[in-house]
């Protein structure tokens, strides 16, 4: 792990690496491309220059009368065009009459005879021959027949070496305006990649402090990109949610550790007060009925526990059935009545005059309306009402359940259907896991339908519980 963590490198060298690579082999291309093009069209201009010097001196040593002239002005003219065009003295010019005798010859003497040996054998090919010398080197020629009355009379031949005709003198231009494109390229690229890790690397610092525990991250969050503006965002909002469900963790812990505790304790008291005779008679009897209603309360909460926790994983199942919604309402509440301890609860219902059927589950969906019920109980002061409302719409059937007591804050609203989440209010009334609300909402979901927070207000709050027809 370690060896594979030390080969890896940061985003910034990653990519101006690979960019830069990239940039030299794509410029290398470009510019040896560029380079054999400006070769061939170098070589053709220059060609084209000396047929035309060609045609210029034909003209000029050629009289009316078909005499080749000669004369002491040729030289000075022929040097200062050579100057002229840049052959810097790698320019030569032959002068020839009819019978190949040589009347002008700018041939350095250590030039080899054979090369007038081959030029003579040669002069009725076309321009541009390429001649190559018994030692290697490779000369162009360019040739101008002399004419007068359609009859030959000399030749005028130019010659230069391949190396003088390909010489490309803006090339090294070329490179350095290649070297400079590689240079700004990659500077480009490194203050872009820079720019853009920048955040990535804020966002990866904050990886790692939400690894130590510390939920408590900033990041910058006026990103104009709008990839990396989602991204600081949605991992800001899910610290945020994790610093929140580790509080309430560490919040369900203490009250995990205080619920369980309280009955133990209470029933531990009483137990050993009874056996150690302290209490007799009634008061013992009354004493093991409060241990009961103690144990009761603890089995609740643990068996709370162990249904979330099946039904989180997917170990309970769903047995759909055709149910009369009317019908099943009706005996829900009224066997939730029969073991309600106090009658001081109203429960009023409203139905509509004709059944709903619909395929559910009858037992999940008293589990469901129980919750909601037993809530609305612990909300209601005295003389309480609870209204059931049952209802549908085109695709969905739903079941209101209406209570008039304190109502739910504002600010906890959004947080009832969180898992060991419980309201300050109902923390100093009712011991609890905060498992029901979280639970209900499981099984409606997997009844393909939802349970919502409809309303809640100062004297009323309404759950909607949602099931599919």
């Amino acid at each position: 792990m370690s060896t594979n963590k030390s080969k890896r490198k940061s985003l910034l060298t990653y990519w101006t690496t690979r960019y830069l690579i990239t940039l030299c082999v794509g410029l290398v291309v470009f510019g040896v491309s560029t380079s054999l093009w400006l070769n061939y069209s170098e070589k053709e201009r220059r060609l084209d220059v000396l047929r035309f010097m060609a045609a210029e001196i034909s003209d000029r040593i050629v009289d009316d009368n078909g005499h080749i002239q000669i004369g002491s002005f040729l030289a000075p003219i022929f040097d200062r065009q050579r100057k002229f065009l840049q052959f810097n003295g790698q320019l030569f010019l032959l002068i020839l009459d009819e019978k190949n005798n040589a009347l002008f010859n700018s041939l350095p003497s250590k030039m080899p005879k054979e090369l007038l040996v081959d030029l003579t054998t040669q002069l009725d090919e076309e321009n541009g021959d390429q001649l190559t010398l018994k030692h290697g080197e490779k000369i162009y020629v360019v040739k101008r027949k002399l004419e007068h009355n359609n009859l030959t009379i000399g030749w005028v031949i130019l010659m230069s070496p391949e190396k003088e005709i390909n010489k490309v003198r803006d090339s090294q231009f070329l490179f350095i305006m290649l070297g400079a494109l590689v240079l700004l390229g990659w500077m480009i690229i490194y203050l872009l990649t820079r720019q853009l890790a920048k955040p990535i690397k804020g966002v990866a610092h904050a990886a790692k402090e939400i690894v130590a525990g510390n939920y408590d991250i900033h990041l910058e969050r006026n990103s104009k990109e709008k990839e990396i503006f989602e991204l600081i965002h949605s991992f800001k909002d899910m610290a945020d949610r994790l610093g929140q469900l580790e509080r309430m963790r560490t919040e369900l812990l203490a009250g995990v550790t205080h619920e369980l505790k309280t009955p133990v304790t209470s029933i531990s008291g009483l137990i050993q007060a009874v056996r150690d005779g302290i209490v007799t008679g009634e008061e013992a009897k009354e004493f093991l009925d409060i241990c009961a209603k103690e144990t009761s309360k603890l089995h609740k909460m643990v068996e709370d526990l162990l249904d979330f926790n099946s039904f989180a994983v997917g170990d309970i199942k769903i047995q759909k059935e055709e149910q009369d919604i009317n019908t099943l309402i009706q005996e829900i509440t009224h066997q939730w009545l029969i073991v309600q301890e106090e009658n001081s609860i109203r429960l009023h219902k409203q139905f509509p005059d004709y059944s709903i059927v619909a395929a559910t589950d009858p037992l999940r969906v008293q589990q469901i309306l129980y919750n909601l019920l037993n809530n609305a109980k612990q909300a209601c002061k005295e003389n309480g009402v609870i209204e059931i409302s049952l209802y549908e719409t085109d695709d969905e059937i739903k079941i209101d359940v209406k209570d008039n007591g304190v109502g739910i804050p504002e600010e906890e609203q959004s947080m009832i259907f969180e898992k060991f989440f419980r309201g300050e209010e109902k923390k100093l009334k009712v011991r609890g896991l905060g498992l029901g609300l979280p639970f209900s909402r499981l099984l409606a979901q997997a009844l393909g339908g939802d349970l919502v927070l409809k309303e809640s207000v100062k004297n009323s709050t309404i759950f909607t519980l949602i099931l599919p027809k």
